[in-house]
């Protein structure tokens, strides 16, 4: 039986006077488990574990493992790097458009860090509320051929070379369908697509690499009781429409001081299409006190009082270092000043 969508859950939130609260947060685990960042995504009990302890002490509407963005550039061979206490990174590396013959007959299914991932999910599906929604990251397609060709090379081919741009972008996003349906098996009910790179894009541009596929990743999930959640940090205020057009369900914004405004994104957007955001992660949460985190809460809170379409979160992930404290803040703003006024 389908469960109710996110715009649905947001909605009913905010009839009840009340509002949805999910930060972006995984990293922040690590230190009540005592895992470090390299365990944790290569080992998926650990991994879960780590969410697991998020999710008992502060009881968000959502839960996410660790953001990752080197997952599906991994699995395709792409040389990474596993720091002991950072996010694994794709380095560069030598590329030719021959490659992707290679690429293409890879199976994702058989990457095992990969399937950390998966089985991550699998146990997060048994060992969490169930009234907790769980979700899962994957990369957005002109991010992952940004990582798999390299970051310059794929800006200058949105304007050299497109048409090689495009047959990285689609194997990309076949790629990351591949990852998606082994998340949905396991049990995701949201899939959020980090589109990070694609920020430095012109709107023009940006609907070609980067929401075209997207909009393909949607309509792959579409079967799947899901919500897809499109993910762009920075100022993607001149990408709003695009991105909205893509049939995501929601949009995830970065923080004011990005330069999102988020009353003004509402007004832009259609009312069927949630926004998520936007306290700035490494702000208050960061660097103040609770208080502080308070105070922005409730003025984010009483900036999207008529906005039914909207969840109460981070303009990203929280860094491993934020004070559990601001955390609890956060949470504890968020519920207790969500009533409608």
């Amino acid at each position: 039986m389908r469960g109710p969508t996110l715009l649905e859950r947001a909605t009913q939130a905010h009839a009840e006077g009340r509002r949805l609260v999910v930060p972006l947060m995984g990293f922040p685990g690590l230190g009540m488990t005592g895992c470090t960042v390299k365990l944790a995504q290569q080992n998926y009990g650990e991994h879960f574990l780590v969410v697991k302890a998020l999710a008992d002490a502060f009881m968000p509407d959502a839960m996410f493992p660790l953001m990752d963005l080197s997952v599906e550039a991994n699995a395709l061979g792409r040389y990474t790097v596993f720091p002991k206490e950072e996010s694994a990174t794709v380095a560069k590396d030598a590329f030719c458009l021959e490659d992707l013959d290679r690429y293409e007959r890879i199976s994702m299914a058989f990457d095992t860090r990969l399937l950390g991932y998966v089985e991550t999910l699998k146990l997060m599906r048994i060992g969490l509320p169930q009234t907790m929604l769980r979700g899962a990251y994957v990369t957005g397609p002109y991010t992952l051929a940004a990582l798999i060709m390299g970051a310059d090379e794929a800006a200058l081919a949105t304007l050299l070379r497109p048409d090689d741009l495009h047959a990285i972008c689609r194997l990309a996003t076949k790629k990351i369908l591949e990852y998606a349906g082994l998340l949905l098996a396991a049990g995701a009910q949201v899939i959020c697509v980090l589109e990070p790179s694609s920020v430095m894009l012109g709107a023009a541009q940006f609907s070609q690499f980067s929401a075209q596929y997207v909009r393909r990743i949607v309509e792959g999930c579409s079967r799947a009781d899901v919500s897809v959640v499109y993910h762009i940090c920075g100022n993607s205020m001149h990408l709003l429409e695009a991105m909205a057009a893509t049939g995501v369900d929601a949009l995830s914004l970065d923080s004011p001081q990005a330069g999102i405004d988020l009353r003004l994104a509402a007004e832009r957007i259609p009312e069927n299409v949630v926004l998520i955001g936007n306290v700035n992660p490494v702000g208050s949460l960061l660097h103040g006190e609770p208080c502080d985190v308070e105070q922005d809460v409730v003025q984010l809170l009483d900036t999207m009082r008529l906005h039914p379409n909207f969840i109460l979160s981070t303009g990203c992930d929280l860094p491993q270092e934020t004070p559990f404290e601001n955390i609890r803040a956060f949470m504890d703003a968020g519920r207790k000043r969500s009533e409608i006024r």
